[in-house]
């Protein structure tokens, strides 16, 4: 049988054994990525700061033992370039950041020293060491230049960003295309390095516990017996689970290594246009999901500008990577209660993270034989 498609995240043969470095490997996102990337057998580093929540999904699911881990900042160049000559990874997925819209308007200058730099930091890295066959730069849905409008945004357009983090990820987007184009172009020097960068919506999922997150606020005042308060109830956003944009990730970049500067350019990976959903709309439906008389209430106080409207067009990626979202909304949510209600109650928070991971790769395997 063929595999194809967002089936090739479960495709043993290609990831087995590859040396994998994540930066930022010990936040949400990269946590899950670890374990996914463990499940298919690759031999995974990481180089990031020590867990920036505490709890945190890295040290409850104890993933440091399961891979190679460096501290370091990215902003440190000697010691990202040293990480890296030692290790000379296979593949690099660039994850770290400052990843916080509201934590962007405390300390821009952090927001922009994080994301810029230290973007220019490991492609001036990459640049010097050799064997390295493929990267994705994972970005935002945020970097474009905003215009509220119902259509999705197409990887073609326009970069901008209303806020520090937003403009800083269009601007790593920027760095990311200068870097292709004046040293990683095959057609001036040969370089056998493939780049290209992600942009995903809205990524939730258990084990998030960062400030001003719509999800895990929900969960830390449901734990506190008190009703979550919610900002911008009518602001609508292209919600998906963890494992969705991760997936597409790792389709990407094992086309980069095997098709090179083919693929060499901008992705995104959204959800289905019938799962932008408003703010209150989410919290209605977990609260109903959870149960246990949990409530909301909204927010009136003055808040930060926040885009009211954005969508991504993920037809490229469909159409190309043959990759599909397989988890709508409702599943999303529902996952996320189960997990959270797993932590809670005391549960192995790496086993429940792997059962879902499983669950998501089995039903991929039972849709594509269908």
């Amino acid at each position: 049988m063929e595999i194809m498609g967002i089936i090739t995240i479960a495709n043993k043969n290609f990831w087995k054994g590859k040396k994998v470095l994540i930066t930022g490997h010990t936040g949400f996102k990269g946590s899950w990525l670890c374990l996914l990337l463990n499940h298919l057998g690759s031999d995974i580093y990481g180089y990031a700061l020590e867990p920036p929540t505490n709890p945190s999904l890295f040290e409850e699911a104890k993933i440091g033992k399961l891979i190679t881990s460096y501290i370091g900042d990215i902003r440190d160049y000697d010691k990202l370039f040293s990480v890296i000559q030692k290790i000379k990874p296979d593949i690099i997925i660039h994850m770290a950041a400052q990843a916080l819209v509201r934590k962007s308007y405390n300390n821009p200058l952090e927001t922009y020293s994080i994301n810029i730099i230290g973007t220019a930091n490991l492609f001036e890295a990459i640049r010097y060491t050799s064997g390295i066959k493929a990267v994705v730069n994972v970005t935002t849905d945020k970097c474009y230049e905003n215009r509220e409008r119902l259509l999705g945004y197409r990887e073609d357009e326009p970069m901008g960003g209303y806020d520090p983090y937003s403009s800083s990820k269009a601007c790593s987007e920027i760095i990311t295309a200068a870097y292709r184009r004046s040293f990683f172009n095959p057609k001036d020097n040969n370089h056998v390095t493939a780049i290209a960068t992600a942009r995903a919506g809205n990524v939730i999922g258990g084990g998030d516990w960062a400030d001003d997150r719509l999800i895990p606020d929900f969960i830390k005042a449901i734990t506190k017996g008190e009703k979550v308060k919610i900002r911008s109830p009518y602001a609508i956003r292209p919600w998906q689970h963890v494992l969705e944009p991760l997936s597409g990730y790792l389709i990407l970049a094992e086309k980069l290594y095997n098709e090179g500067t083919k693929f060499a350019e901008a992705w995104n990976f959204g959800p289905d246009d019938k799962d932008a959903k408003s703010v209150e709309w989410m919290i209605k439906t977990i609260c109903n999901y959870w149960g246990e008389d949990a409530s909301y209430c909204i927010d009136k106080n003055p808040q930060p500008h926040e885009a009211n409207y954005l969508k991504l067009d993920c037809s490229k990626a469909k159409n190309k990577l043959e990759w599909l979202p397989k988890w709508n909304i409702e599943i999303t949510l529902k996952s996320i209660v189960e997990w959270n209600k797993a932590y809670l109650n005391g549960e192995n928070i790496r086993a429940i993270t792997e059962k879902q991971i499983n669950e998501y790769i089995n039903e991929i395997l039972t849709d594509d034989r269908e």
